[in-house]
C-alpha cells in the first residue's frame, strides 16, 4: 500500500498462504488524513506493480484477485 510520505507506511514485510486460503494484509500510516485515498497494488515476480483498488473509507470488494479492502475508522 502507498500513502503520502510512503517511508512511514507500516505493513508486514511478508505474508504467505496456500491457494484457496484467504489472508489478511494490514497497512497503516501514522499521519494519514481522512481525505487521503488508500491505494493497493499487487506486484507479481518479474512484473511491475499493478493497481488493485483504492478507497477513502468503508469497504470495497475486489473481483480479481478476489478480496475485500476494508478501511477502519481510524484509517
Amino acid at each position: 500500500a502507498m500513502a503520502a510520505g510512503r517511508a512511514q507506511v507500516q505493513q508486514e514485510p511478508l505474508a504467505e498462504t496456500t491457494e484457496g486460503t484467504s489472508i489478511s494484509i494490514n497497512c497503516s500510516h501514522p499521519n494519514i488524513q481522512s481525505y487521503d485515498y488508500i491505494y493497493w497494488y499487487r506486484q507479481l515476480p518479474g512484473r511491475g506493480p499493478a493497481f488493485l483498488v483504492c478507497t477513502l473509507k468503508d469497504s470495497k470488494v475486489l473481483q480479481e484477485p478476489l478480496g475485500q479492502l476494508r478501511v477502519a475508522a481510524d484509517r
